[in-house]
């Protein structure tokens, strides 16, 4: 479901309807180029592979970085807020008041864990509005790419664009550059 409010309202308007939704438990709304987008709760699959990275995020970055699921992320330089899977950044990464949103210059590192219903997004307008926001590491966990499920780290951010790249299929490990600089084993992803 997707509200084209912008056009009827300007950014703090649509920001101050983003902030007053009234969801069912565990639906997001963020905030797209057009307008408010809804998707429900993920799967047991999507939760479990958000629980896995999580783990193995905490174990190996250093104790005054964070690791936050469904932390709402607004892009820099854009009217978009986006509520990745896994958000890292500095403990002490302030958030705007007023909303309590992270800005996306502060994140280290996002995943994003493509669902059955909607891949596209992750694979293509979150990656790009993640590069040109100065996301520096972006992990897409793509469990709906044909012919295999498969993770794609992207990485150094120029001009808007990631200018590295590196695909592993499930079951592989996964090599997530500095600063992260952990193996991500994807064995147990499904």
């Amino acid at each position: 479901m997707s509200l084209a409010a912008e056009r009827l309202a300007g950014w703090p308007e649509l920001l101050r309807m983003w902030q007053t939704l009234d969801l069912p438990h565990g639906w997001r709304a963020e905030i797209t180029e057009g307008g408010i987008a809804v998707t429900p709760s993920p799967d047991h699959d999507h939760k479990a592979i958000a629980h896995l990275v999580h783990k193995a995020l905490i174990k190996g970055i250093p104790d005054e970085w964070a690791v936050y699921q469904t932390h709402g992320l607004r892009i820099a330089g854009a009217h978009k807020v986006f509520i990745p899977d896994l958000v890292v950044a500095p403990e002490d990464a302030p958030v705007e008041a007023d909303d309590r949103l992270l800005l996306s210059t502060h994140a280290l590192l996002v995943v994003e864990i493509t669902s059955a219903s909607n891949p596209l997004p992750d694979r293509t307008t979150k990656k790009d509005a993640y590069a040109s926001g100065g996301v520096g590491i972006y992990v897409l966990i793509d469990r709906w790419h044909e012919p295999k499920a498969r993770v794609t780290v992207f990485s150094d951010p120029v001009d808007g664009a990631y200018q590295r790249s590196t695909t592993t299929p499930f079951g592989e490990t996964v090599d997530l550059p500095e600063p992260i600089g952990l193996a991500l084993d994807t064995g147990r992803f499904g």
